[in-house]
């Protein structure tokens, strides 16, 4: 019998988000599917995102797959080619990049193909990441708008507290001023600028986590937002241990009992994806009903509090996160962020696709 553990994958919570990404922007939908869909598998989140009119992605290995498997959208690479050998494929199989640095400007010119460059130009509007710095932008822009290689060309800038109370005025100020002199296509909206503030919407957003069920915002949960949890990590206990007062749990000894206790093993550890910082009081289900995490979470296994919950057994049913356990909720009390978990998923635990 293989191992308990399984990634489900709900194709029709996808298409579901996205379609929730649509109902708050009419602009074009480009689907942020990089590092494999935050870990949900690249060619089966294209199909069910295929009413996307782009993608964006990182690696031009992933983009030349897509295309092979036939998809047509817009192809953007979030960081743009890294040498000049690299151009001979983004010509080859029309895709489109972003331009952040004027090395990459240079080397353009081993751009094989006249007019035919699809870029999206980065401004650098105060995440101070990628982009060009204000009193960089406009000499960039006019000589890639010269530029023999370059077809067309979106500005485009990266919020970095739309998630935050801080929000997004001070960078779309910065935005908005250094590209008013010029009439192209805009890109702006993360997750959380597309949810909370439509005057960044313009003519692309840019919808990665919502995509995958989970919100952005801390104090905002993804069932609010209309959003269903696409990756369900499920597995079972494969242990029922009997604590005395006392008596400890796992390495370290981390966690003590106070009173006699009933303690659940679960098939998952760090090596499935499970982040091992994750604290005693971690939120689990077994069999649909809430408990905690107890003690350091191990290679392959973990330890569930069954105290109130006399019926649960060897082989009760254990979620870890998705379906009934939002993803943020575990993120937050392991101290990190969903993307973390979600894009952490290892190549051991199988995947079922429903």
């Amino acid at each position: 019998m293989p191992r308990p553990i399984q990634a489900r994958i709900d194709l029709s919570a996808l298409e579901w988000n996205l379609q929730v990404a649509r109902r708050a922007s009419s602009a074009r939908i480009m689907a942020v599917i990089k590092a494999d869909a935050y870990g949900h598998g690249l060619l089966r989140a294209a199909e069910a995102l295929n009413a996307a009119e782009g993608f964006a992605l990182l690696d031009i290995r992933d983009a030349i797959c897509l295309r092979d498997a036939g998809f047509n959208q817009t192809m953007l690479l979030l960081e743009g080619f890294f040498t000049p050998d690299d151009l001979s494929l983004v010509a080859e199989y029309d895709l489109a990049c972003v331009i952040h640095n004027q090395q990459q400007i240079d080397m353009l010119e081993a751009y094989p193909s006249r007019g035919s460059l699809e870029v999206w130009f980065k401004v650098g509007s105060g995440m101070n990441r990628l982009g060009f710095a204000p009193d960089k932008v406009h000499a960039a822009l006019t000589t890639l708008k010269a530029h023999p290689a370059v077809r067309d060309i979106t500005l485009m800038t990266h919020f970095a507290q739309a998630d935050e109370a801080t929000g997004v005025a001070a960078q779309l100020d910065v935005f908005n001023s250094l590209v008013a002199p010029y009439r192209m296509a805009r890109s702006l909206a993360n997750s959380a600028a597309l949810l909370r503030f439509p005057a960044t919407h313009a003519d692309w957003v840019r919808p990665g986590i919502m995509l995958y069920g989970a919100s952005p915002f801390a104090e905002i949960s993804a069932q609010q937002l209309g959003l269903r949890p696409v990756m369900t990590l499920q597995s079972r206990i494969i242990a029922v241990q009997e604590l005395s007062a006392g008596e400890t749990i796992g390495y370290g000894g981390l966690f003590r009992a106070n009173a006699p206790m009933r303690v659940g093993v679960v098939a998952c550890g760090y090596a499935d994806g499970y982040p091992r910082h994750a604290p005693t009081g971690t939120p689990v289900l077994v069999d649909g009903y809430p408990t905690r995490i107890l003690g350091r979470i191990s290679m392959d296994m973990l330890s569930v509090d069954l105290s109130a919950l006399p019926d649960a057994d060897v082989g009760s049913r254990v979620t870890l996160w998705g379906e009934g356990l939002p993803v943020e909720q575990v993120a937050h009390a392991a101290g990190t962020i969903s993307y973390e978990l979600l894009c952490a998923l290892t190549a051991r635990v199988p995947i079922v696709v429903n």
